[in-house]
């Protein structure tokens, strides 16, 4: 299990970063943030990260993996109320084996998802298409957190 730190990993960054807009993290916890995804999938695509820059779940004591637990199910009750999703595809890819883009800090994505979201532009043409900027999104979330 890898414990370093390196200066390159994107949520070390992020979290260290005081521009919670210009970083894109939306929320911070006790043991973990919420952070949108700079490439989204869909509108709402989000990452929960744990502060511990390690590169797997087992490698987490068992408060911060059951913080990451509640962020999901937490997440997942915004978002089905900001987006109204039909579904969602959750899920870590732990190593690059198994296509980890950030391999040495383990994260899970929770991305929303509508019938048809997978249009030609995504199948043919290699690029995503969404109904909405990163920034409106942040603050959509960020507003709809100061609510609860």
């Amino acid at each position: 299990m890898n414990s370093n730190k390196p200066s390159e990993c994107i949520f070390c960054k992020a979290v260290q970063d005081e521009d919670d807009l210009e970083s894109l993290v939306v929320l911070r916890r006790k043991n973990a943030f919420v952070i949108l995804n700079r490439f989204p999938y869909t509108t709402g695509h989000i990452m929960i990260v744990p502060y511990a820059h390690v590169d797997s779940i087992e490698a987490l004591d068992s408060e911060t993996r059951a913080e990451l637990m509640d962020l999901m199910a937490e997440m997942m009750i915004l978002l089905r109320e900001l987006y109204n999703p039909q579904a969602f595809n959750i899920g870590a890819n732990i190593g690059t084996a198994a296509g980890a883009g950030i391999a040495s800090h383990v994260h899970l994505h929770v991305v929303p998802r509508w019938n048809g979201d997978t249009n030609f532009m995504s199948t043919i043409g290699e690029t995503r298409v969404l109904p909405e900027e990163l920034p409106v999104t942040f603050e959509r979330i960020r507003e709809k957190l100061h609510q609860s």
